[in-house]
């Protein structure tokens, strides 16, 4: 007879409010988060910055609660865990260690605030696996609606739309869509991890309504992305739909002779790039855009970025163990010290050397480290038929889209943004976690 697992000692905080009394607390707080969650997902592109803070603060105290009410988990916390906590620590010695630390303090608070979101995800979807259509659905509607508001910009006023005003810009005169967000580059990188999740959708819901608002969300969100005219959403959008179809390509690929198995995955890979290739060439705003990734310079945006990147690695190279602390109230005070004449910056405009400029090398490496646990995790169930083994691969191609876009820009800070990300990593965590328990059922799609 084996012997039962231990309590970590992180979570033996856990359970001590349970007993006869939180019993009835205990039934209704899944329902309770799962309602909360989804109108936070739903409604994220549409509320205030207050309105916001207040969900996800509302979030955490509801974990809070939760875990206090109920018997603590004998499983393990799991190497996604291990990682977030890694850099948690990181961020808290950051923190004290900071040339500014009553800001740093704020930007830890909000990383206390978005991990006490994901570990409601994560606790809702170890108990009730069931929510997280629930939560898909808030997430596509909140998108679809944000989606068709920005389509409607293209007939507004031009005086109305985000234009590329800089004479010095080869793109100079780009109308661009924002929607509620106010900004192109944010409203493409908040649809850049929900357009694999669409595909999700579209796969594994049955019946008409449900098909056709996954259909709605991926086909409006992809209208909408072009027309941000956001090259960093661009290439979010690139990675994160290109690994989504290859990994679909891989999965089904089981079920192909050998030799379609090697020779399917190359032709659907060189037909998607020839189609690309001809769209470049033939849509004249699309094609101005592309070759203003590559004027180097030459186009304002990348001077301007070129400028700040070369900013952020002194800062990096004067504090490469803890950095300055975490996040933008600490890089507001800070940069202004570093910055070249003419360009101000609210941070790196890149996720991997704001990393490393906030937390220092050891927190980038422990971002690094998250990132290819999450990869591993995805590829685990890429073969499997299991309740959420669909929704992991379409969380791992929405991580590598947000990766992909967070290599030049620094929207997955943003809330609309970085919500979505934790979803996915909840997703792939549970994903983990119920496997290993032996918890999940088996289903096909």
């Amino acid at each position: 007879m084996t012997p039962s697992p231990t309590i970590p000692w992180l979570l033996r905080w856990q359970g001590q409010l349970a007993g006869r009394d939180a019993s009835l607390l205990r039934r209704h707080l899944p329902h309770l988060a799962g309602v909360i969650l989804t109108a936070l997902l739903m409604l994220m592109p549409f509320i205030s910055r207050g309105g916001l803070g207040l969900m996800i603060t509302a979030c955490g105290l509801l974990w809070l609660v939760w875990g206090l009410a109920s018997a603590p988990s004998r499983q393990r916390l799991g190497a996604l865990n291990g990682w977030l906590l890694i850099y948690l620590a990181l961020a808290l010695l950051a923190t004290g260690f900071s040339p500014v630390p009553a800001a740093a303090a704020k930007g830890l608070l909000k990383l206390l605030s978005y991990l006490g979101v994901y570990a409601l995800m994560q606790r809702l979807l170890e108990q009730a696996p069931q929510w997280w259509n629930r939560l898909l659905a808030g997430l596509l509607l909140g998108q679809l609606a944000t989606s068709v508001v920005g389509l409607r910009q293209i007939y507004a006023p031009t005086e109305d739309l985000a234009l590329w005003a800089d004479p010095n810009s080869v793109a100079d005169g780009t109308r661009r869509i924002y929607s509620t967000l106010g900004n192109p580059n944010l409203l493409a990188g908040y649809l850049v991890p929900l357009m694999p999740l669409a595909v999700v959708a579209l796969l594994r819901w049955q019946g008409f309504w449900p098909r056709l608002l996954a259909l709605s969300s991926l086909s409006s969100g992809l209208a909408a992305a072009v027309f941000t005219y956001s090259r960093g959403g661009w290439i979010g959008l690139f990675f994160s739909l290109g690994s989504m179809g290859l990994l679909l390509l891989l999965r089904q690929s089981r079920h192909l002779s050998p030799l379609l198995r090697k020779l399917l995955p190359p032709l659907v890979i060189s037909a998607v790039l020839v189609a690309l290739a001809v769209a470049a060439l033939k849509v004249e705003p699309l094609r101005i855009r592309l070759l203003s990734m590559v004027a180097g310079r030459e186009d304002s945006s990348n001077n301007f970025r070129i400028n700040v990147w070369l900013s952020a690695l002194e800062m990096v190279r004067d504090r490469p163990w803890l950095g300055i602390g975490p996040g933008n109230s600490a890089f507001n005070l800070i940069y202004p010290l570093y910055q070249q004449p003419g360009y101000t910056a609210l941070s790196a405009y890149s996720v991997p050397l704001e990393l490393a400029v906030e937390t220092g090398i050891p927190g980038l490496l422990a971002g690094l480290g998250l990132f290819i646990t999450s990869l591993k995790l995805g590829m685990a169930q890429l073969q499997r038929d299991l309740l959420l083994s669909l929704p992991a691969v379409g969380a791992m191609a929405a991580v590598i889209g947000l990766a992909g876009h967070g290599l030049v820009d620094t929207i997955f800070f943003r809330p609309e943004v970085q919500l979505s990300g934790w979803f996915a990593l909840a997703t792939l965590g549970v994903a983990q976690a119920l496997k290993r328990a032996g918890q999940e059922p088996t289903i096909r799609g």
